[in-house]
């Protein structure tokens, strides 16, 4: 098990930028990962979902207009089907996650990040 902390995000997220400030002021040594220019398969967001110990469905973002227009809150889907529908759509994905060893958080308010320095 690598101790090693990810963090899971996107650029031009203010939240991601927010944890990746708190990272580096920690002084910890962290791997950045863009799931944008680095896709996440199903096997590995599955993995991230088991790591925060919450349901495939709280981590999808309410908000964004595909969420809306794919009518994710009224359809009753499986975790597979909603972590096929992040892979396809990483929009939908909460960000930023951050990961050390077995365990992971997801990083809203961004000092969530505290709970694995």
């Amino acid at each position: 098990m690598s101790d090693r902390i990810t963090i899971y995000q996107k650029p031009t997220c203010s939240k991601c930028r927010a944890t990746l400030t708190l990272l580096k002021e920690s002084g910890e040594e962290f791997d950045a990962v863009n799931y944008y220019e680095t896709p996440l398969n199903a096997g590995q967001l599955r993995e991230l979902i088991d790591k925060l110990g919450i349901p495939a469905r709280a981590i999808l973002r309410s908000d964004e207009p595909l969420f809306r227009s794919l009518k994710l809150a009224e359809r009753q889907l499986s975790d597979d089907e909603l972590i096929r529908i992040m892979v396809e759509n990483p929009d939908l994905i909460q960000r930023p996650i951050v990961v050390r060893g077995e365990q992971a958080v997801l990083c809203r308010p961004p000092e969530n990040v505290t709970k694995l320095l």
